[in-house]
């Protein structure tokens, strides 16, 4: 892990950020109900924080559990991006998007489109043009398995143990279950795979991009995500890296998530917030 040791792995043209609006997006097998304390952090920090939850994800986690949404099994990538496009459009300024797990490729997404001031894609999953690790084709079968059909996926306590709360005891991972755990669409996972909308023009300019790895996520390891970040090519784009060593794919709300809230606000913070 010696290659991870600097925080920065590119810096190129420095772009002023000006927006004071700031769109928190979840990724899969959570809702926004997991970004409760990260749109309090931003809010005293003088932010207009928007936490929307993605389509057929509405709700409290337990209740989410009980009744799955009608509407979920609906859900894919595209209809996640542009759910937030839709949001972004009714704003009057270009928002600051964050972004987790799955939603780090919605970042990406928003800014090859165009959307946003700057993207910030913390352990986020790969565009359909990155091939992903072993590792993490291991940990996301259960989701993609098409023998399922259009069934919703609802991961086993062993599975968000083994996938999210790796950091802990299983007693523990099972607490956080109880909170977090929601049930999935399949067709979301599976969109990265089979459609091309999915894919990331890496030559295209684009405003500034920060990728976040945990260094002890079971899902996205470390690498991946450098390799993601490592992809963009144009030389007056700024791409910026931060490994956050023994972090698990939990980690905007394990131990020690304030610390990575509080580098996010200082890499908005110095280029003019």
């Amino acid at each position: 892990m010696q290659h991870f040791q600097k925080e920065i792995l590119t810096e190129a043209i420095f772009q002023i950020m000006k927006s004071k609006t700031i769109i928190l997006i979840h990724g899969l097998f959570v809702n926004n109900t997991s970004w409760a304390e990260w749109k309090k952090y931003f809010e005293t920090k003088g932010y207009r924080v928007y936490a929307p939850a993605n389509p057929g994800h509405e709700g409290v986690p337990s209740e989410l559990r009980q009744n799955i949404h009608p509407d979920l099994v609906k859900t894919g990538f595209e209809k996640v991006v542009f759910n937030i496009v839709q949001l972004i459009d009714s704003l009057p300024e270009k928002p600051i998007v964050i972004g987790h797990s799955l939603a780090g490729l919605v970042v990406q997404k928003l800014v090859e489109l165009g959307k946003v001031e700057a993207g910030i894609s913390i352990d986020g999953a790969p565009p359909k043009n990155i091939i992903a690790p072993f590792q993490t084709v291991k940990i996301v079968w259960p989701v993609v398995n098409f023998i399922k059909g259009n069934s919703p996926f609802m991961g086993s306590k062993d599975w968000y143990h083994r996938a999210f709360f790796n950091n802990y005891s299983q007693a523990e991972s099972d607490a956080f279950y109880e909170i977090f755990a929601v049930p999935e669409s399949r067709k979301i996972a599976r969109d990265t795979l089979l459609t091309s909308f999915e894919k990331i023009n890496f030559s295209k300019s684009h405003v500034p991009l920060l990728f976040i790895a945990g260094g002890n996520d079971a899902i996205f390891p470390a690498a991946f995500t450098a390799k993601i970040a490592h992809s963009y090519t144009d030389p007056n784009s700024r791409v910026d890296l931060k490994v956050f060593e023994g972090r698990s794919h939990f980690i905007c709300a394990e131990q020690g998530w304030e610390e990575v809230v509080e580098f996010i606000y200082q890499w908005i913070k110095k280029d003019g917030n």
